[in-house]
Order: C-alpha cells, then structure tokens, then sequence
C-alpha cells in the first residue's frame, strides 16, 4: 500500500512537471540557411551570363539554368552554415543564424545543403549540359570546402582566394547557354573576382572585432587596418579599369562605358577616402560608405550589362 501510493505521488509529481514544447525549425529558418541575399547577386550575375551568351537558349533551359545555380549557391550557403556554427556563434554579425542560434541542428543543415548540392547539380547536368554542371559543381565544392573549411581558418588571403567561388555564376551561366567558355565570360568573371577583397575588406575594417573574437584571420586582424587599407586601394585601382574592359574591347555599348566609368571613379575616390582616413568615426563611416557603394557598383554594372543585351538598339550596341 505505501510503495502503490508513493508510486501515485511520484506519477503525480511528474505531471506537474512542466513540459519542454518539442522545437521546429520554420520555413524561414531554411530559407536563412540559403542566404538569399548572397543568393540573389549569383542569380543576377549568372543571368547575365545566360543573356549574354552567344546564341539563342530556350526560355525553359534558361530558366532550369537559373533554377539550378540559384539552388546551389543555396546549398553553399547551408553547409557554409553547418561548417561555421562555431565562429558564427561568437560574431555579432552571425550569431542570429539558424545553426549557432539552435533554431536548425548541425545534422539537418548538412543534410539539407548536399542534398540541395546533389540534386542542383544532377538536374542541371540532364536538362541543361555537363559542362556547366561540373562549373556548378566545382563552384559549390570551391566554396564549402576550399574556402569555409580551408582558406577562411587559415589564412589572410582567404577572400582573395575564395572569391573565386562569387565569380563563378556569369561563367555557370555562359556555360548553360552556349555550352562552352567565351573571352566575356571570363572577363565578367575577373570583374567579380578583383571586386570581392575591396567589398569584404572594407566590411572587415568596421568589423574587426568580431573577425578576431572567432580566430578568424582577416586581414585588419593579421596585418592591421593600415596594410588593409592601403590592399583595398591598390585592388580597387586594378577593379575599376577592368570593369571598364568590356566597353573597350567593344563587347559592350556606350550606355555600359559610361556607367562604369562614372561609378567607378566614384568606388575609385571611396577607397582613397578609405586609405586617408584612418581614424575614429570618420573612418568607420569610409568603410561603411564604401562597403555600401561596392554593393550598388557592381549591381549597376551587371544591369546595364543585361540591358545592353536586351535592348541593343538603344544603347549603342
């Protein structure tokens, strides 16, 4: 009799327990995982590649085209976020992320960003051609391997680099719609390329702090805001006259010399701000400002890109 009530005042001890409510990831969640923003400039970029491949390219395989590369780049984003749950934990800018923040378990972003990588590459390489499915391909592995597991721990050039992995969609595209490599593709790949170390590295000027609380070895960490200064600079200077090479090679109208001439100058007198301006909130604001400007300067510069293609015969072409 005493063991059956000590058994009804356990059992009713533990009813009174309050529950833990079973945690799910929302829809928002996976989308986060994606980095839609990062998402969205290699959607535009590769569609311009698309658009300015010579040829004509049905409007469903540009589409798949599209589709495929833009789910990529997706599933780079979610192992990028399984791989870097722990630095991303400690980092202001990140620590809100799905993984770190334990809205997504570890396990489930990895399951989701290969099987995202599998499927986008597969697809693309039955509907559309293999060459650019092994782009794509060798995109994603460039970026989660390459540069999340290798380059971003280990060294100083790791968004030189690793911004190789950014700079492939126009070519992933190219590729789609004409099924080979072309001189423009290239050209637009550079341009991204060259783009990538004065974009982070002014973003990294005014987030130090954070770089050097998860090891990371950014640039201003390692060699100090002076050197990262002075390396924006000398590539902005090698960034503005190559962004200008289409025109000049005759592989784009008057309407795309004109803007990136203008906007270039002003990304040119930006980073000189930049380089001068070396302390306090005067030199925070540069950073911000020219973080902000590279942003809009490349996206003016692919637009015009894909408007010259579109409507030639009103801009010069």
């Amino acid at each position: 009799m005493t063991d059956l009530a000590s058994r009804d005042y356990d059992l009713t001890r533990t009813e009174q327990r309050p529950l833990e409510a079973p945690h799910y990831a929302s829809v928002s969640d996976y989308v986060a995982l994606l980095k839609p923003r990062v998402m969205s400039l290699v959607i535009f970029t590769a569609l311009v590649g698309i658009v300015r491949a010579p040829g004509d390219v049905h409007p469903v395989i540009a589409f798949t085209a599209l589709l495929c590369i833009a789910i990529g780049a997706g599933a780079s984003g979610a192992l990028n976020m399984w791989w870097d749950a722990d630095i991303d934990a400690v980092m202001s800018r990140t620590k809100n992320r799905p993984v770190p923040s334990g809205r997504v378990a570890p396990g489930e972003a990895l399951a989701f960003g290969m099987t995202l990588s599998v499927g986008s590459v597969l697809v693309l390489g039955l509907l559309v051609n293999e060459l650019s499915a092994a782009l794509l391909a060798f995109t994603i592995f460039f970026y989660a391997v390459i540069y999340t597991m290798w380059l971003k721990r280990w060294t100083p050039q790791n968004i030189v680099i690793g911004g190789a992995a950014g700079a492939f969609p126009p070519m992933v595209g190219w590729a789609a719609a004409s099924g080979g490599i072309g001189l423009e593709s290239v050209l637009l790949f550079l341009i991204i390329f060259f783009w990538t170390p004065p974009h982070f590295w002014a973003l990294a000027l005014y987030k130090s702090g954070d770089y050097a609380r998860a090891g990371v070895p950014m640039l201003p960490v390692v060699a100090g805001t002076a050197e990262t200064r002075r390396q924006i600079l000398l590539y902005t200077l090698i960034l503005v006259p190559l962004a200008m090479s289409p025109f000049f090679l005759g592989m784009a109208g008057l309407a795309y010399g004109v803007v990136s001439g203008v906007t270039g100058g002003l990304m040119l007198l930006l980073a000189i701000q930049v380089y001068r301006r070396r302390e306090g909130a005067p030199a925070e604001q540069a950073a911000k400002r020219l973080f902000a400007f590279s942003i809009l300067y490349l996206f003016l510069l692919f637009a015009v890109l894909l408007i010259e293609a579109v409507a030639p015969a009103g801009f010069g072409l």
